[in-house]
């Protein structure tokens, strides 16, 4: 009997060592409350928000209509932002079919949407650029430098030169580079010149081992070669020996500074045919002794052609172009009267790239006449991702900015967006040795007095897309990449006074549904992005996919008539940020910086935290353990710049969700989560002796007033 009273006493007695140490150990969160040290301050309602994009042909009309965009309003994102897809397919956009072609006799030319408000704009589509000189980008188009036709050409576009910048040709260089595919010996170009034709060029090749672009932008520089220094340029056929030797290079760039101001085939009664630079073919090789030329160059009219980038684009195009294949940028009045927008202010965009002046100022001043509620005007897509200098996105920026502001003064316009990147957007260096593309851009502005019509700043951000393997440690990062790429911005020129915005993001890969992980990187990242001060996060893609359980489509699962099959790890994650951290209404939100001291052996931090003080008077902390396989326990400190620290008092909400909440069930090609949410309430007595219990890679949420 002794014995047993004994063993009963030890475990008695081992039970509260546990208990004590636990408490010792016991990991914190901690908030800095201090009022003073607010870390942003918004609306849910309007930085909350989704980006939806073009769309696959013949789905908006199911998409955008009940019961299914019920059922996508109630994931909560609050404002959206309607993509623009048609430039990084290297397209002309007509967002109104009514408008007016220059050449109206032939149908072609530079196409004017119409600002008057007629017929309702239920679709708009595209039109492939003829003059195109990208062989890479999204969808399937090719270049017109290297597809074997003498008959095609690539032109700059016309908006870069002094009859539109009023500044000298040299100041906006144009440039087309061609890629071999592998270091080759050569010593010779030849070049098919169409109209306009340069006057004054270089050729030149590239020192570093990595492309141009890019990671490889500061691994090298453009050399002229020997040879390649040329001052009168006649046009036509021309082959030009480079050097007197082979130098072994992979990319070569014609940098044009001059142009003939010949018109192109289109005819002189335009003078956007008369000016920049046109190029029939490119050929790069080698020239023997004998005066044979021995072409390294794949001549193709696909993808499988030899790779060019340019400088830019002529817009010009024909109604012959159309194709309705490559997807639906819905139409404005359907977009804004089918619900999606929630009657919330809507960013919107022009498209600049490879547009006029005038047809921008029309859409502005056409949603303006609809009286429709537009919040910014987001000016281009992805310039820095088609490798346009900052200067030439700034001429363009100043000319299509003076358009729209003579028409709808009040408009608020922005860019450029950046594609997804994880530091400075760097550019081949100017004259001054400046490389950042944010820096430069707003140089140009402010040279030119028109810093004024900048009034916002957005970029993308998909931290993980296209990477060669992943894994659940891609998590750890994300909160540093969005202060580092934030504070990058500022670094480089951004204003202080002028907001920035992410425009569309999400985990990019690494997240297959079999997790929640893509949860998770969702919470850190809509938490890191607001701490940092953003004015908006917008999460895309919101519009799902037929069958698509990966990728930008999996927003929800829905089957082929369109119907909710599953609830994915983002939508549910959605739900807890939009409608159980923050309030779900029009009433600003502070938000405070939290930290937290659970680490693993390598010094990763599983356990992030975000806390807002709501408009209800309740405080918010979200609280995402990124720990794969072990549940953790935290108390939660408010610091408020007293003498002691205060913390949760009273009843406490708390919701979770991870795999408690979610599972997936593989079966065969597909699967199927059982469950799919809802995440799990409970409440918990808060003090700041509380121990707050959290699962294993989950989001939890903590509600509740604090102590006085």
């Amino acid at each position: 009997m002794q014995s047993m009273i004994r063993l009963v006493f030890a475990a008695i007695l081992l039970c509260f060592l546990v208990f004590a140490v636990n408490h010792a150990t016991a990991q914190k969160v901690v908030v800095d409350a201090d009022p003073s040290h607010v870390a942003n301050t918004y609306s849910p309602v309007h930085s909350l928000g989704a980006a939806i994009d073009r769309l696959r042909t013949g789905t908006p009309d199911h998409l955008l209509k009940d019961p299914l965009l019920k059922e996508i309003l109630n994931a909560g994102w609050q404002t959206v932002t309607y993509r623009q897809n048609t430039e990084l397919m290297v397209e002309a956009w007509h967002w109104n079919p009514t408008g007016k072609w220059s050449n109206a006799d032939k149908q072609e030319g530079y196409f004017v949407g119409s600002p008057e408000p007629g017929a309702e704009i239920h679709n708009s589509w595209a039109y492939p650029l003829p003059h195109r000189g990208f062989s890479r980008g999204d969808g399937n188009g090719w270049s017109r430098l290297t597809d074997g036709d003498i008959q095609s050409y690539w032109k700059s576009n016309p908006y870069l030169t002094k009859a539109f910048t009023g500044e000298d040709d040299s100041l906006h260089p144009q440039w087309v580079m061609i890629d071999l595919g592998a270091k080759l010996d050569v010593n010779a170009i030849r070049i098919s010149w169409a109209d306009p034709y340069a006057k004054r060029y270089a050729v030149q090749f590239w020192t570093g081992e990595m492309e141009p672009f890019y990671d490889g932008t500061m691994k090298g520089t453009w050399q002229t070669y020997p040879l390649g220094n040329i001052t009168e340029g006649k046009g036509g056929t021309v082959t030009l020996k480079l050097v007197d030797w082979m130098i072994p290079v992979r990319y070569l760039r014609i940098w044009m500074t001059e142009s003939s101001n010949t018109c192109d085939t289109h005819g002189s009664a335009d003078k956007r045919n008369c000016v920049g630079y046109a190029i029939d073919e490119l050929y790069v090789g080698a020239l023997s002794a004998d005066g044979s030329f021995n072409d390294f160059v794949t001549h193709f009219p696909s993808r499988e052609q030899t790779v060019t980038w340019p400088s830019s684009v002529d817009p010009w195009h024909a109604a012959s172009d159309l194709d309705y294949n490559r997807g639906d940028q819905v139409g404005f009045d359907f977009f804004f009267n089918s619900g999606v927008t929630r009657g919330l202010p809507t960013m919107v965009p022009i498209a600049m790239l490879y547009a006029t002046p005038e047809d921008a100022a029309n859409e502005v001043a056409y949603l303006y006449k609809r009286h429709y509620p537009i919040s910014y005007v987001e000016m281009g897509e992805e310039a820095d991702g088609q490798h346009m200098l900052p200067e030439d996105y700034a001429a363009l920026y100043v000319q299509f900015a003076t358009a729209i502001h003579k028409l709808v003064p009040e408009a608020k316009l922005g860019g450029p967006p950046f594609e997804g990147t994880f530091g400075d957007v760097e550019v081949w260096p100017d004259a001054n040795g400046k490389v950042s593309w944010l820096g430069r851009f707003v140089d140009y502005l402010k040279a030119h007095g028109r810093l004024n019509d900048f009034a916002f700043f957005s970029f993308e951000h998909y931290p993980y897309q296209d990477r060669p393997t992943y894994s659940w440690a891609d998590l750890y990062p994300e909160p540093e990449y969005v202060h580092h790429i934030v504070q990058v911005w500022k670094d480089n020129g951004l204003p202080a006074n002028i907001p920035f915005f992410m425009t569309e993001g999400n985990i990019g890969g690494g997240a297959p549904p079999s997790s929640v992980k893509s949860g998770l990187w969702l919470a850190d990242y809509v938490g890191s992005m607001m701490a940092e001060g953003a004015g908006a996060t917008y999460y895309f893609h919101y519009m799902p996919s037929p069958h698509s359980f990966s990728g930008f489509g999996n927003f929800l699962w829905i089957d082929e008539n369109y119907n909710v099959v599953g609830y994915p790890p983002q939508y549910i994650a959605a739900q807890l940020i939009t409608k159980d951290w923050v309030q779900p209404i029009d009433a600003p939100h502070r938000q405070f910086k939290a930290s937290s001291d659970l680490s693993d052996a390598a010094g990763n931090v599983l356990v992030t935290a975000y806390a807002v003080e709501r408009p209800d008077g309740q405080w918010s902390v979200m609280l995402v353990n990124r720990d794969q396989s072990n549940d953790h326990a935290v108390k939660v400190a408010f610091k408020t710049g007293g003498n002691s620290d205060r913390s949760f008092s009273g009843q406490v909400d708390r919701i979770t969700f991870g795999p408690n909440e979610y599972q997936w069930h593989p079966a065969g090609v597909g699967g199927h989560a059982d469950p799919d949410g809802p995440p799990s309430r409970s409440t918990v007595r808060g003090s700041a002796d509380t121990l707050y219990q959290l699962p294993k890679a989950s989001i939890t949420i903590l509600r509740g007033r604090i102590s006085q």
